[in-house]
């Protein structure tokens, strides 16, 4: 399991997915800066990487434009602490391991598979 972290989201999330033994690249520091996000999407996908993301743009990507993809988590969390940034996403790997080639819509109460118009937690 490969994943990339956008610009949007917090870089810090890459050292502990390094720790879980998982492939991570961010796109501020092994990419161009300044990629579009339709460039990062599809670098993402030729490279078959779940992105990781703080922006909604993606998802409307994603769903309204359909914009093909290998997997996304958009953090739907506001200002929140690093810590319950990396507890959401654990809760992610554990609970949906099989649906991360999907795109999930993380929020503080829920998390969402392939949709980004309920706010009603699984």
């Amino acid at each position: 399991m490969r994943f990339l972290i956008d610009e949007s989201a917090d870089a810090r999330l890459a050292a502990h997915l390094a720790k879980l033994g998982r492939g991570v690249m961010t796109v501020a520091d092994d990419y161009s800066p300044g990629l579009s996000d339709e460039e990062v999407l599809a670098v993402a996908r030729a490279e078959r990487r779940i992105l990781i993301t703080d922006d909604s743009d993606f998802g409307e990507l994603v769903f309204r434009h359909r914009h093909p993809h290998a997997g996304g988590i958009y953090f739907r969390l506001g200002t929140t602490l690093l810590a319950r940034r990396l507890e959401r996403l654990e809760d992610v790997l554990r609970r949906f391991p099989v649906a991360l080639d999907d795109f999930l819509v993380v929020t503080l109460t829920g998390i969402r598979v392939g949709t980004m118009e309920s706010d009603e937690p699984t």
